[in-house]
């Protein structure tokens, strides 16, 4: 059977369980937020250090926050029906910009996170599989769990000490050299050598996720009767290992990384504040200071559906690995 009916099932299927869900998280969120004190014109003003009623009340008119909740929600629903996130009183600019100068940042840093989290998990596991029970198996899952039990933005300053202040090697924050206007190849570098700690930060919590998972797994799988028929065909261990006992362990941690992508955002918040990177992280922390709701309300929708087109790809790689996955 054809591949391509496989992933158009798996597909379907995701999509139809995403639009009662996206359209439970946009209420339920703005019933939270409304749940906050105070609102974007209050910290407006406090930041001019003066305002009249008068003021106040001609702003919370201008952007609608003097509506009943009722109305206001209607209205923002109003708004994603004609593909608009609103306005934001702050920034002086609509939203979807706004969410779209910043989200290439975190989905670069997220991407880039998650690559070395899988890549280095992957192997520490196969090594702790391959000496289960020895000396290396036990240093190696007291390493990862080291990084899995220290906070995430300890783990982010510490870099920085190291790197940046001791060592000098890399940069401690922001996202490129200022004034340097470089492009093609030392354009890249020039960024890599920014994204390096606040993705090593990010990546390293979920190391030890990664490396136990793949312990298990390949000690599971290791001990199925296929594998033991491709042994006796006479492939080599390492055939084997990749081929057949990797591939398979693949799938419980494809899971886990699509799980792993709604953290990530959530700890990008944390991540991107410590090391200036603009990204939608530090965007929601400075949306929740300045309670300007519309862009935090933007920033959770598109969240949501940033968890449910992973979860889509990891449906589809699955299905490429398994084909018996598109048949459930």
């Amino acid at each position: 059977m054809s591949s391509l009916p496989r992933i158009a099932r798996a597909l379907r299927r995701t999509l139809l369980q995403a639009i009662p869900t996206v359209i439970g998280i946009v209420i339920l969120n703005f019933f939270l937020l409304q749940l906050a004190p105070g609102d974007a014109a209050d910290v407006m003003a406090g930041e001019a250090g003066s305002a009249t009623e008068e003021t106040m009340a001609a702003m919370r008119e201008r952007f609608g926050l003097n509506l009943p909740m009722l109305d206001q929600l209607l209205t923002y629903l109003n708004n994603l029906a004609h593909f608009s996130l609103g306005f934001s009183p702050r920034y002086s600019m609509p939203v979807a910009d706004l969410i779209g100068q910043r989200l290439p940042g975190t989905l670069t840093l997220m991407a880039m996170a998650l690559a070395i989290a899988i890549l280095i998990g992957l192997t520490l596991g196969s090594i702790m599989a391959a000496f289960a029970g020895r000396l290396p198996d036990r240093l190696i899952s007291i390493f990862s769990l080291l990084f899995y039990s220290v906070p995430g933005f300890w783990i982010g300053l510490m870099l920085i000490v190291l790197f940046s202040v001791t060592l000098g090697w890399l940069p401690s924050g922001g996202n490129g050299t200022i004034g340097a206007d470089l492009s093609g190849w030392a354009g890249i570098v020039d960024k890599a050598r920014y994204m390096v700690l606040p993705a090593t930060s990010l990546a390293l919590f979920y190391v030890a996720i990664y490396a136990r998972l793949t312990r298990a797994a390949m000690l599971e799988v290791r001990n199925q009767d296929f594998v033991r028929t491709a042994y006796a065909k006479g492939l080599s261990p390492a055939v084997v290992t990749v081929r057949h006992i990797l591939r398979n362990a693949l799938i419980p941690i494809t899971t886990m990384a699509g799980m792993h992508v709604g953290g990530m955002l959530g700890g990008a918040v944390v991540v991107e504040t410590v090391y200036s990177w603009p990204g939608l992280g530090r965007l929601a922390f400075e949306a929740v200071m300045g309670r300007d709701y519309t862009v935090l309300l933007g920033i959770l929708l598109l969240s949501s559906l940033l968890v449910i087109l992973a979860n889509a790809v990891v449906d589809i790689v699955q299905t490429w690995l398994d084909p018996r996955i598109g048949e459930l």
